[in-house]
């Protein structure tokens, strides 16, 4: 597929209806990601005011067609950030992973970050090729891990060094 011109932006409160329905069909859907209950416009309001986090946008003509945000994680030392990537279904492969990443990589290195950790659930495909095609590589597995009552699946984490 031929990438598409895309408008990067920081994300703001008025997005959080759009990326709201967007993650929750992809939760719908199942299988790409560790979360598995629907989210909340409110719930995403929150996480955007998260202290040293960043979160874009992806716009085509107006409409949010993905969005990506970097921010600490208890399991990570303070110089590392744990990133999310989320593309709407059926726009995958056109180039909109690739722009939120560019400016995403420029906001971790404006924070001070040394190092960027995806976790990945081991069975999305899509997801690890994702990142891997970004320069990830993996640097842990972690297996067994439970996301939900009785839905139990193994995680890679990957790790992009930013100097």
């Amino acid at each position: 597929m031929a990438e598409v011109t895309v408008a990067v932006r920081r994300a703001a409160p008025y997005d959080t209806r759009a990326m709201a329905g967007l993650l929750n069909r992809i939760i719908a859907t199942g299988g790409t990601t560790a979360m598995t209950r629907p989210v909340a416009p409110a719930e995403i309001l929150g996480w955007l005011g998260r202290t040293h986090a960043a979160w874009h946008v992806a716009e085509l003509q107006g409409d949010i067609v993905g969005f990506q945000w970097i921010e600490p994680w208890d399991a990570l030392p303070p110089e590392a950030a744990n990133i999310a990537t989320f593309v709407q279904q059926g726009r995958t492969g056109l180039g909109i992973g690739s722009a939120l990443f560019r400016a995403t990589e420029h906001a971790a290195r404006n924070m001070g970050y040394a190092w960027i950790n995806a976790n990945i659930r081991a069975d999305n495909e899509s997801g690890l090729t994702y990142y891997q095609s970004r320069g990830f590589r993996v640097w842990n597995h972690v297996k067994n891990v439970e996301i939900a009552p009785g839905l139990i699946v193994d995680k890679i984490w990957k790790r992009y060094d930013l100097d």
